[in-house]
């Protein structure tokens, strides 16, 4: 089984996107954890867990945090999030397909906190579009690619 744990914050997860996961894991025999405030359903699997936080303002976060280890990956949406994640030394996809990074995820808070402040001063900034088809796809696809990395490391 491969060192690297998968941390998912399942809140806001899509459930495609828990099952594009809940494959990966079998497959790859990766452990495989959603953190959420609510009980979730998974298939029965020794790669799959659960674990249930109390509800609260970033509860699920530094419950990831706490348990995260160098090389982990998290799937995410939240940014600040993903901040911490890299800044831990771990990865971070989110569930459009994006790889986070040292090199992209400061832009993506500036631009999360300067959409913050037009939100706050009234202005309708509307919110994210439906995933899409080549959403799902290049999440897959960036996972496959993080999770062929990892295996071919052992």
């Amino acid at each position: 089984m491969p060192a690297v744990k998968i941390w998912v914050d399942a809140d806001a997860c899509p459930v495609v996107i828990k099952e594009i996961l809940f494959r990966a894991a079998e497959r790859t025999e990766t452990l495989l954890t959603l953190v959420a405030n609510q009980p979730l359903r998974v298939p029965a699997s020794e790669f799959i867990k659960t674990i249930q936080v109390p509800s609260g303002f970033d509860v699920a976060d530094s419950e990831i945090i706490k348990r995260l280890d160098t090389g982990d990956l998290v799937v995410t949406a939240d940014i600040p999030l993903a901040a911490e994640v890299i800044d831990k030394g771990g990865h971070a996809l989110n569930p459009r397909g994006e790889l986070y990074s040292v090199d992209n995820i400061r832009a993506r808070l500036n631009m999360r906190d300067f959409m913050d402040t037009l939100r706050a001063s009234g202005i309708d900034t509307g919110g994210p579009p439906a995933l899409s088809k080549s959403d799902r796809q290049a999440f897959a696809n960036n996972l496959d690619r993080f999770l062929a990395r990892v295996m071919s490391q052992k």
